[in-house]
């Protein structure tokens, strides 16, 4: 059975394949006038693949990257994509958040889309701000509660997180003890009340909360509490949780957020993992040497086995383990900047 990569970059989706888990082949690179915010995938199909593009909406590929048609060409849709989620319950429900902040929905694989005015009933989505000229305020990522397809969680940039509890009619502002610049959540699929989060630490920067990058969740985002404090960076954004084993996590920090980086000692980042659960972390180092000035931009672990974990820089460079982390491999593959992978058998 070969591994599959979908890689999400500034320049394209590519799909890379290895039948034999050592050397990679690249088997397709498309859309490559658009920047793919985030692909999404279910293992049960590994041969189709959505991909967000930051400015031309959803397209679809059912043949592992080959080919991609947009489905709702000429219709309404999304446009500027930064997020994209299948729901866990059925695998022709398609979620995209965009920007400026909204979320759409399909139910029928792409071909048509509601937007879901509902998000703007909340007051405070009217008053999130972003610092930066070239972009606006979006939808980072949104999660569906594995064991019940009502409950839906909006990550913001910068502007906290929305809870559904009713398939997006209503929503509720979760802002109390978290960083506002959220990046990733993490449900765990065995008790969905559990949450982990990885954010871009701008109010931890500021002083205004008690921890850095990461928070974890017992009680469905009512409250968090701050995790992997063992580090002083700040920033993250990749979250992998293990789908056989919820209490095996992957992340990376770093110190400040990207336009810090530039800086001679670059991001000054770390990828670390946490074995129960996130109470407490370690950093993961053998073979990593080149993640200190870079950074561990995404993350993806092979569902059908334990050992196999896949690290992209965001320079384009692709790291594998085959213990769990313990230690690394750079691969034969590197592409264009990177900001999100996805990994399949087939």
């Amino acid at each position: 059975m070969a591994s599959i990569l979908y890689l999400s970059t500034d320049e394209g989706i590519v799909t890379v394949r290895s039948e034999n888990g050592s050397h990679w082949k690249v088997e397709g690179h498309a859309l490559q006038d658009w920047s793919i915010t985030e692909a999404a995938v279910l293992a049960s199909a590994p041969n189709r693949v959505f991909a967000g593009t930051r400015g031309d909406g959803v397209w679809l590929s059912e043949d592992f990257g080959k080919n991609w048609k947009k489905p709702s060409y000429g219709k309404y849709g999304p446009g500027k994509v930064r997020c994209i989620t299948l729901d866990p319950h059925d695998p022709t429900t398609v979620y995209a958040g965009a920007e400026p902040i909204d979320v759409f929905v399909s139910r029928d694989s792409g071909r048509r889309w509601t937007k879901l005015d509902s998000v703007w009933n909340v007051p405070w989505v009217e008053s999130v701000p972003y610092p930066g000229a070239s972009v606006e305020p979006h939808v980072r990522d949104i999660a569906i509660d594995p064991k019940n397809p009502k409950k839906i969680y909006l990550a913001l940039q910068v502007g906290y997180m929305l809870k559904s509890a009713d398939g997006g009619a209503t929503w509720k502002l979760l802002n109390r003890d978290l960083d506002a610049d959220v990046h990733t959540i993490a449900i765990n699929p065995t008790d969905p009340d559990n949450l982990v989060i990885a954010t871009g630490g701008s109010d931890s920067r500021n002083g205004h909360v008690k921890g850095r990058a990461l928070y974890g969740s017992n009680d469905a985002g009512e409250s968090w509490v701050a995790m992997a404090m063992e580090f002083t960076q700040e920033y993250s954004v990749p979250l992998a949780m293990h789908p056989k084993d919820p209490n095996l996590l992957f992340t990376a920090l770093a110190h400040g957020n990207p336009g810090k980086w530039r800086r001679a000692t670059g991001a000054e980042s770390v990828m670390i993992r946490s074995k129960d659960g996130g109470k407490t972390w370690e950093q993961l180092e053998k073979g990593l040497s080149e993640v200190s000035k870079d950074f561990v931009q995404a993350i993806a672990i092979d569902e059908t086995g334990f050992g196999n974990i896949y690290a992209a820089l965001k320079s384009g460079k692709l790291y594998q383990s085959h213990d769990g982390g313990d230690s690394w491999i750079r691969t034969n593959v590197e592409v264009a900047s990177v900001s999100d992978m996805k990994c399949v058998r087939a």
